[in-house]
């Protein structure tokens, strides 16, 4: 009975007590600083923020790890096989004036190869890269789609060899350097010597040329302390020509071998850098011989005579 009570007495007070409301909970209101992110960036940012960020990863690494000349090829290739098999590869190469450089050279030094195509070749950047070389002075590049790639060059002329602190090197008549001396197709040019004779050596071999019984026997001009000239003839005769007045020099010079042979006398220099004498060193056979016979003019002198 007394259990009954009480299982009767909980029910009640069950049945009594107000339903629990559900807990609310309560939320912050969204930031508007990223309802204006989420409002105005445009969709799919991320991707492309991560695939700028794997891109930037790849060209950080190729730089750091020393690989942008090859990729930059490799890439270069890519692009190029791509315009050969859709018909603009170079299939006729047409090059005008050359004579010291061959097709080959020609075309290494512009950086046209198999590879290439006339699509993406750069005709500003060839013509560049041909105008780097000493030996060419200008180049047109023309491209004639869809395979032909015509090269005009105007190559330098060889002018002279140059000598300087013992280096022999061939040059223009601008004084260019256009390679060293290594052949012996160059062996007939002109031989100039010293520090300034690559610029100066046009005026002086246009004026010596004006006198071909000087030019005819020289082997090298000489340019003294960046002044003047002197010229060593074929036969080791040392010729040391004036600052000033260097033409009319030269014309006595002429002279004096057309009408006194001077070139073929025993002598082992001439000096004309002053203005009012000519000065004539013997060799040293030609000045014992000189002495010995004053000593023996000396001896056959009688008493008395003047002298």
């Amino acid at each position: 009975m007394l259990l009954r009570e009480y299982i009767g007495a909980h029910l009640a007070r069950r049945r009594r007590r107000p339903a629990r409301r559900p807990q609310m909970i309560d939320r912050e209101p969204p930031n508007r600083y990223i309802q204006m992110v989420e409002r105005y960036l445009p969709r799919r940012i991320g991707l492309v923020a991560t695939l700028a960020i794997l891109f930037g990863s790849l060209g950080f690494g190729i730089v750091r790890g020393g690989h942008v000349e090859e990729f930059t090829t490799a890439l270069s290739d890519t692009r190029n096989a791509l315009a050969n098999s859709a018909g603009f590869r170079i299939t006729t190469v047409g090059i005008n004036g050359r004579k010291q450089l061959s097709q080959d050279e020609v075309l290494a030094i512009g950086g046209v190869n198999g590879r290439s195509s006339l699509l993406f070749l750069d005709a500003d950047t060839v013509r560049a890269k041909l105008k780097a070389n000493p030996w060419i002075a200008d180049a047109t590049i023309l491209k004639l789609y869809p395979g032909r790639l015509q090269i005009d060059i105007v190559e330098r002329t060889a002018f002279a060899l140059w000598q300087q602190n013992g280096r022999l090197s061939v040059i223009a008549s601008d004084g260019a350097v256009l390679e060293p001396y290594v052949t012996r197709r160059f062996l007939n040019l002109p031989l100039v010597v010293g520090k300034g004779a690559d610029t100066r050596a046009q005026d002086f071999l246009a004026l010596l040329d004006r006198y071909p019984q000087v030019r005819s026997v020289t082997k090298a001009a000489i340019f003294v302390g960046e002044r003047r000239w002197n010229l060593r003839l074929k036969d080791g005769l040392d010729v040391r020509l004036p600052e000033n007045d260097v033409g009319n020099a030269l014309a006595a010079l002429s002279k004096l071998d057309k009408d006194e042979k001077l070139f073929s006398r025993d002598i082992v220099a001439v000096d004309m850098r002053l203005p009012d004498r000519l000065i004539v060193q013997l060799s040293e056979e030609a000045g014992k011989a000189r002495d010995e016979l004053f000593k023996d003019k000396k001896s056959k002198k009688k008493p008395g005579d003047s002298a």
